[in-house]
């Protein structure tokens, strides 16, 4: 690799790390309208480990915006120890992380840990993110103490 492809690299890899890190910023913000123009227009966000009621994938930005418009009213988060893994391909990040804040439904304490597999385009806009959360920890902050069933707790996304 040339001196010229390796900076180009380097570039490319700070571009798409940061559009993951603002992804983050945004998110525990609440600022969606400005997230969702992260993400290029037929972008995917997928959730392999997404309980029953909550999509498994969200495809485009008008239903990224759709899917992610309660969040604020849902969390109140701060994203922590963000940890970036080296790959050979500069627009493909993966970022570890934790999650610390409050289900603001229940009042309870929401401590999620992450890892999210993300791919860039050439303008480091986010066509996949595959986030990979544990549904449990979620499901527990929003299922308010009183509730005995958790059939009837409180649903999340989509």
């Amino acid at each position: 690799m040339t001196a010229e492809e390796n900076d180009a690299d380097r570039r490319t890899r700070a571009a798409a790390q940061h559009a993951v890190a603002e992804h983050l910023r945004l998110t525990a913000a609440g600022r969606t309208d400005e997230w969702v123009t992260l993400f290029a227009p037929d972008a995917v966000l997928e959730f392999p480990y997404a309980p029953d009621g909550v999509p498994r994938q969200v495809t485009g930005q008008d239903a990224l915006l759709a899917h992610m418009r309660n969040f604020p009213e849902t969390f109140d988060v701060r994203f922590v120890d963000l940890v970036f893994h080296e790959t050979i391909d500069p627009r493909l990040v993966i970022a570890e992380f934790r999650s610390t804040g409050t289900a603001l439904p229940t009042g309870k304490p929401y401590e999620q840990t992450c890892i999210s597999v993300v791919r860039t385009d050439a303008d480091a806009r986010i066509t996949h993110y595959l986030d990979y959360w544990n549904p449990l920890v979620a499901i527990e902050a929003l299922t308010p103490t009183d509730v005995p069933d958790p059939d009837q707790s409180v649903t999340f996304g989509g």
